[in-house]
């Protein structure tokens, strides 16, 4: 078992794993830069270092000073949480010629389903379902970019190549929006992962997003932990996610749970990842990509599974055969809110800033994964998110209601947050029924009353 783990990364999900460390007897390493200084993550952590000024780039992107602080705490492992190094090849290699372990998939596995391109490549050897679509775009002209779209069909999507968090996509319609469609994705994808490379799939017109977890083991096990509905999304980009999903039926879930064994089967993939997939109206379902990380809405499956996927993850990388026998079906119906620090009147405007006051929702069955608190300041150089409102009970009426209660409860002042839309949402007809896609909010007006 590793003797000490350095977090690189920041927020609520650095002071997750740090918590799943310390109830298993492993010491801490927290990362910050001169922005985070007086995060939660820091002060609970057994030491802390300080990595570099506030922008991603120069502190957790910044990969040598991230080994430069393993090596000073004498880390042995480094889990890399989600979102920033967390899909990086380089890193996960860097670890390991510097004697650490990267807790995580293999350098390999990430090269090989981190590019989309190659990850759809790969699928469809293993005989999974993918949909229509381009290689990859470097430096093309406009012309040959719009034959291809052309060739595929509109409505397409344009993709970044490396993308992820909603970032660097476009949906087009028809060709009149094609170019001005391309140089926003491209100009997106270059700023969020300093690589341009784009590519073109077929859209689907109000898809479902369904995405199966898995894990797996270096001794050639996979199962996977059932499923969860991301469809509730703006801007691409997650917003609301529930397990199991009120669309699919037994046989359907047992399907796709098996087709997502297969593929990570396919790859030898070891650790904790998900394979994502669109859903049509007719229930046919796709391969998009792949995910070997801990997810964002991980805590929903250990809600109705019943297993810390954290500790999974660090009982994996220390080479131990999976937990799970056998392929997972939930037991529970659980439902995550993300509260963002935004403005929901005025186009979700991010709204950073301090935080004055400060209660947070409780009870059974109500889980907050945060690393605020009154008197914490907001800075405006990261990703918007704050906290996660998880509900968990026997059936998704009642989880729902836990959501209503919880999100009247959860009060926070001094900055805008997106409660207010979540509570309007848990009174959406179209959410209620279960009968939303991933368009759905395009078609939602904030309602005053839910300030």
């Amino acid at each position: 078992m590793f003797k000490k783990i350095l977090i690189a990364n920041r927020g609520e999900i650095a002071l997750r794993i740090i918590r799943t460390a310390k109830e298993m007897g492993i010491k801490t390493v927290a990362v910050y830069s001169t922005a985070d200084k007086n995060s939660l993550h820091v002060y609970f952590a057994d030491e802390a270092v300080c990595i570099g000024p506030p922008s991603p780039s120069q502190s957790y992107l910044n990969v040598p000073n991230l080994i430069s602080a393993a090596e000073i705490t004498n880390a042995d492992a480094i889990h890399p949480g989600y979102g920033f190094l967390s899909e990086n090849p380089y890193f996960s290699s860097m670890c390991k010629k510097h004697g650490m372990k990267f807790i995580g998939p293999l350098p390999n596995h990430m090269i090989q389903i981190g590019n989309k391109i190659s990850a759809k490549n790969t699928m469809k050897k293993a005989g999974i379902s993918c949909l229509p679509g381009s290689g990859c775009f470097v430096e093309s002209s406009y012309k040959e970019i719009e034959n291809i779209a052309e060739r595929i069909g509109y409505p397409i999507i344009i993709k970044a190549v490396s993308g992820g968090g909603g970032k660097g996509i476009r949906s087009v319609l028809d060709k009149n929006y094609l170019k001005k469609s391309w140089e926003e994705a491209k100009k997106e994808a270059l700023a969020c992962f300093g690589k341009k490379d784009l590519y073109i799939e077929k859209l689907i017109l109000n898809p479902r997003h369904i995405e199966i977890q898995i894990v797996g083991d270096q001794y050639g096990k996979v199962c996977h932990l059932s499923e969860r509905d991301c469809s509730i999304q703006r801007r691409n980009q997650k917003l609301v996610e529930e397990s199991p999903s009120p669309f699919l039926t037994p046989s359907l879930r047992k399907k796709m749970g098996e087709v997502a064994v297969k593929a990570a089967e396919f790859i030898h993939y070891e650790g904790v990842g998900t394979i994502e997939f669109l859903m049509d109206k007719n229930k046919n379902f796709y391969f998009m990509e792949m995910n070997p990380r801990i997810q964002v809405e991980h805590p929903i499956t250990e809600e109705v599974i019943g297993l810390d996927l954290v500790q999974e993850q660090i009982f994996l990388a220390c080479g131990r055969k999976l937990s799970v026998k056998k392929n997972c079906y939930p037991k529970m119906h659980s439902i995550e809110c993300r509260i963002n620090a935004e403005e929901p009147y005025n186009n979700f405007r991010p709204m950073p800033g301090e935080i004055t006051q400060m209660h947070l929702p409780g009870g059974k069955g109500v889980r907050v994964d945060t690393h605020i608190y009154a008197g914490y300041q907001v800075p405006p150089y990261y990703d918007s998110m704050i906290a996660k409102v998880i509900t968990t009970a026997k059936n998704r009426k009642e989880t729902i209601g836990k959501m209503r209660r919880s999100l009247d409860e959860f009060i926070i002042e001094g900055i805008c947050t997106t409660i207010p839309f979540h509570k309007q949402l848990m009174q959406n007809d179209d959410f209620l029924k279960g009968k939303y896609h991933t368009n759905l909010l395009n078609t939602f007006h904030l309602d005053s009353k839910f300030k």
